[in-house]
């Protein structure tokens, strides 16, 4: 496993949807580390890129070290090696630990891993996190001089203070779980009763139901494949006999098949749908995993709303692309007491901004209401669009960072 690359801004792995950071435990003990550093492009005369000599300092089972004497303000960078069997974490803080200003979120036994920032003149500290529960923190480490590239320090966030968010999201999504249910159940009515132009508006009414519930969807485990699943990867595709949930009704309705072929499907979404009420208070919303889905629900909406992708007939991939931004709004929310104090501006921006987004796409709608397909967009609606929403996701993508939890930070 490659050793994780530590700067001064925390990046959460969007790649594969995992929580930014994760304790790792390996064993009793704790972790003897040999820190050295070197500064660069200070303001004590050096060129930038010039290295300035550091100094260097072990880590034991008593303390966590730091270099002596005076550091000069600017570029650092410094080296952190784990000599020790457990794996261990590393804060450059301020002495009372109220701010962070880089971070190694693992160190794998026998890896050196460069931990990289930018401090101004001050006194600052490193806190080492072990693998067994042990926190140590270093002496004061002193840095002189002024330097203009100073990173900004960040709150962190212990885990705990995620518990109010995951409570009040998961209240909100058990709320909600009852209307899908009544709207599944008016779908499979109309498809028992062979009206099948009553199902096409009821089947949008029920997805929207689902989709505004985006945060949720690694809580729902199987029944989000069940429900939601589209037919990509699938064997036969959309021909493929276990395909079931939205998608495949969505396919069947607008693909001239029979409310005697559509009916076992409905039947089947209702029992899912009731199904996962029943399972859901057993299952969990990882603290990890809320603020990272403040930005993916938009991020999956981008790829397969937005394009079209998941349109199986039906053109109201901008009506799901609203209700993901219902979704990302009711995250936000319970992620706002968090987030204001660690970045007021970015808090108020957000709310803005879904806002406004969501204006554009309900503007995308014809003079009787009904949703113009992605693909009836006219080359400007859509680059606007596109630019907008890919805006707003590059504000989004700073809260995962922002808020990942940090035990003992």
């Amino acid at each position: 496993m490659p050793s994780p690359v530590a700067t001064h801004v925390p990046a959460p792995d969007r790649e594969s949807g995992r929580k930014p950071w994760s304790w790792r435990r390996a064993g009793a003990g704790v972790a003897a580390l040999v820190v050295a550093a070197v500064c660069a492009g200070s303001a004590a005369g050096a060129g930038a890129g010039t290295a300035v000599p550091g100094g260097a300092f072990g880590v034991d089972a008593t303390r966590c070290g730091a270099p002596g004497g005076r550091l000069p303000a600017g570029r650092l960078a410094f080296t952190v090696t784990d000599r020790a069997t457990p794996y261990a974490t590393v804060y450059l803080t301020s002495p009372d630990g109220a701010e962070v200003y880089a971070e190694i979120p693992w160190i794998a036994p026998g890896h050196t891993v460069a931990l990289n920032t930018a401090l101004s003149a001050g006194s600052y500290a490193f806190r080492c996190v072990f693998s067994d529960g042990t926190v140590r923190t270093s002496r004061p480490l002193a840095v002189a001089g002024r330097t203009d590239d100073a990173v900004a320090g960040y709150r962190p966030v212990p885990d705990l203070a995620m518990t109010a968010p995951v409570n009040a999201y998961r209240a909100w999504v058990a709320a909600a779980l009852p209307g899908l249910l009544t709207a599944a159940r008016a779908l499979d009515s109309a498809v028992a009763h062979g009206d099948l132009a009553a199902a096409r508006s009821r089947w949008l009414t029920a997805h929207l139901a689902y989709e505004r519930l985006g945060a949720a969807y690694t809580a729902f485990g199987d029944f989000d494949d069940a429900i939601d699943g589209r037919a990509d990867g699938l064997p036969q595709g959309v021909d493929s006999p276990d395909w079931t949930g939205f998608h495949r009704i969505e396919y069947d309705l607008w693909h001239g098949h029979s409310a005697a072929d559509l009916r076992p499907l409905t039947t089947r979404l209702v029992s899912d749908v009731a199904g996962l009420i029943r399972d859901f208070p057993s299952e969990d919303v990882d603290p990890g995993d809320l603020p990272l889905r403040s930005h993916e629900i938009l991020e999956n909406a981008m790829q397969f709303q937005l394009t079209g992708a998941a349109d199986y007939g039906s053109g109201t991939t901008l009506a799901t692309l609203d209700a993901n931004l219902d979704g990302t709004r009711e995250v936000l929310g319970v992620l706002t007491p968090l987030l204001r104090p660690r970045d007021p501006r970015l808090a108020s921006s957000l709310t803005r901004e879904v806002s406004a987004v969501q204006a554009q796409v309900r503007s995308c709608r014809s003079a009787n209401g009904t949703w113009i397909p992605v693909r009836q967009l006219t080359a400007t609606q859509f680059r606007s669009l596109e630019g907008d929403l890919g805006g707003l996701l590059e504000q989004l993508a700073e809260v995962p960072g922002l808020l990942a939890p940090r035990t003992s930070a």
